[in-house]
C-alpha cells in the first residue's frame, strides 16, 4: 500500500515518531523542542476565542426560536452531567478493584516542587458561588484578551439571543459573523500545518524530560487508567452511540486526524476548530455544533474525570488513607464541581486535582507530586476522551434534535446503517 507523505495523518504520526526517537537519542536537545509545541498551541489559541464566540452567536442566531436554543442547551448540559457522574463513578470503581497505590514505596519516586499547583488551586475558587461568579466576565473585551472560554460562553449567548430576538433586523450581522467565520477557519488551516512539527517538538520534551524509564515505577497506574478510558470510550460511549445509530469505532475512525493531533500535543484544545469542521461534515447541523462543543470543552470532560478520581484515590491508597464508601461518596460531589471548567491545556488537570484535595483534606495534597513523573503521558489519554467524549454528545444532541443530515460524502464512500439517522 502507498503511504500518501501529504496527508496530515500521517505526517501527525512521523512527527510523534520522530519526536519520541529525537528524545530518547538527544534527550537534553529534546526538551528544548518543547518551544515549538508551545508555538503551535499559542497559534491555536489566539483563534479559538473569536471563533467560540462567532460560531455560538451565528448557531442561536440562525435558529431564531429561541424556545429551540433553551431545549438543546439544556440537553447538552443534561447530558454532560449524566455522562461525567458516570465517568466519575467508573473511574473510581476500578481504583479500587485495581488497586494501583497499595503497596506503593512512596520514596521511590522523587518527590518534585507542587507549590505551583497548589498556589495556582488557592487562587483560583473552586466554591459553586465562585464558579457561578467566573462565567460572568468583567468585560467581554478581557475574556476575549485573557481566551476564557466560559465567560466568552456566556456573553456569547446572550449575544446570540439578542441578535435572535431581533428577526430580520439581526440578519446583516448573522452573515458579516459567517464571513469572520471562514476567515478564522482558514486561518486555523494554515496553522495546522505546522501540526506534525509541533508534535515532534511536544513528544521529544516529553521523553527527553522524563524518559521511557520514568513509566516503569508508575506503570500499574498509567496502564490503569488508560485501560479505563479504554474500557469507558468501548463500552459508555459505544453503548450511547449504539443507542442513536451510531458506531463508535468508525466515529474514532473518522476523527483520527484530530486523536492523533490531540496524541502529539497533549492538548484537546489544538483540535477544538477542526473538530467543529469535522463535525459539520459528519452531519451535525451548524447551529448545534456551535453550541454543544464550545460548551463540551467546559463541562463535558470525560478523560479529566476519570484521571481526577483514579488520581485522587492512587494517592490515598499509596498514603495508606483509608477511605471509606462515604468519603468515596463525598470526593464524587467535589469532583462533579471542580472537574468543571477545566480546560483540556496541559496541566490544567494538575491544578484541578490540587484544589480538589484541598478541599477534601483527607487525602493528602503532597501526594501529587508522586505524579509529576508520568502527569504528561497520563494527559495525551484524558485529552483524547475528552475529544471523543464531546464528538459522540454532539452527535447524540443533533439527533435527539433531528438536526443530524449525513453528508453526501460519507453516504457514498460505503453503506453504513450505523451513520443514518
Amino acid at each position: 500500500m502507498k503511504i500518501n507523505f501529504k496527508n496530515l495523518t500521517v505526517q501527525v504520526l512521523l512527527g510523534i515518531v520522530l519526536g519520541i526517537v529525537i528524545g530518547f537519542l538527544f534527550p537534553k536537545f529534546g526538551t528544548e523542542l518543547k518551544v515549538l509545541a508551545d508555538i503551535f498551541i499559542k497559534l491555536i489559541k489566539m483563534v479559538i476565542a473569536p471563533i467560540v464566540f462567532f460560531t455560538i452567536v451565528i448557531g442561536i442566531g440562525n435558529m431564531g426560536d429561541l424556545k429551540k436554543v433553551g431545549r438543546i442547551g439544556g440537553k447538552a448540559l443534561l447530558y454532560f452531567e449524566i455522562v461525567t457522574t458516570f465517568a466519575l463513578a467508573i473511574g473510581l470503581l476500578l481504583v479500587n478493584v485495581i488497586k494501583p497505590g497499595s503497596g506503593f514505596n512512596t520514596k521511590s519516586v522523587k518527590g518534585g516542587d507542587i507549590s505551583q499547583f497548589t498556589e495556582q488551586a488557592k487562587e483560583s475558587s473552586h466554591g459553586v458561588i465562585e464558579f457561578i461568579l467566573g462565567i460572568i466576565p468583567d468585560n467581554f473585551v478581557g475574556a476575549m484578551a485573557k481566551g476564557e472560554l466560559l465567560p466568552i460562553l456566556f456573553f456569547a449567548v446572550l449575544f446570540g439571543i439578542a441578535l435572535a430576538s431581533l428577526g430580520q433586523k439581526g440578519k446583516p450581522v448573522v452573515a458579516l459573523f459567517e464571513q469572520f467565520t471562514d476567515i478564522f477557519f482558514k486561518i486555523v488551516n494554515m496553522v495546522m500545518r505546522f501540526s506534525p512539527i509541533a508534535a515532534s517538538g511536544a513528544m521529544a520534551y516529553t521523553i527527553g524530560n522524563f524518559g521511557l524509564g520514568s513509566l516503569v515505577s508508575l506503570g500499574k497506574l498509567m496502564g490503569s487508567v488508560y485501560a479505563t478510558m479504554f474500557l469507558f470510550i468501548v463500552f459508555v460511549l459505544g453503548t450511547i452511540a449504539k443507542l442513536y445509530g451510531f458506531n463508535i469505532l468508525k466515529f474514532i475512525a473518522y476523527i483520527k486526524e484530530e486523536i492523533l493531533l490531540v496524541l502529539g500535543t497533549s492538548s484537546s484544545e489544538s483540535a477544538l476548530p477542526r473538530m467543529m469542521e469535522r463535525l459539520e461534515k459528519y452531519g451535525c447541523s451548524k447551529s448545534v455544533v456551535g453550541l454543544v462543543v464550545p460548551t463540551g470543552y467546559s463541562f463535558n470532560l470525560d478523560g479529566t474525570a476519570i484521571y481526577l478520581s483514579m488520581a485522587a484515590l492512587f494517592i490515598a491508597q499509596a498514603y495508606n488513607v483509608d477511605i471509606t464508601i462515604w468519603h468515596q461518596i463525598t470526593l464524587l460531589g467535589i469532583l462533579m464541581l471542580t472537574s468543571k471548567g477545566a480546560a483540556g491545556v496541559t496541566g490544567s488537570g494538575f491544578i484541578t486535582l490540587a484544589a480538589t484535595l484541598s478541599a477534601f483534606p483527607v487525602i493528602p495534597v503532597e501526594g501529587i507530586a508522586l505524579l509529576l513523573g508520568v502527569d504528561r503521558f497520563m494527559s495525551e489519554a484524558r485529552a483524547i476522551t475528552n475529544l471523543i467524549g464531546n464528538g459522540v454528545a454532539t452527535v447524540v444532541v443533533s439527533k435527539m434534535e433531528n438536526e443530524f443530515h449525513p453528508s453526501a460524502e460519507l453516504q457514498s464512500t460505503k453503506p453504513d446503517k450505523s451513520i443514518s439517522a
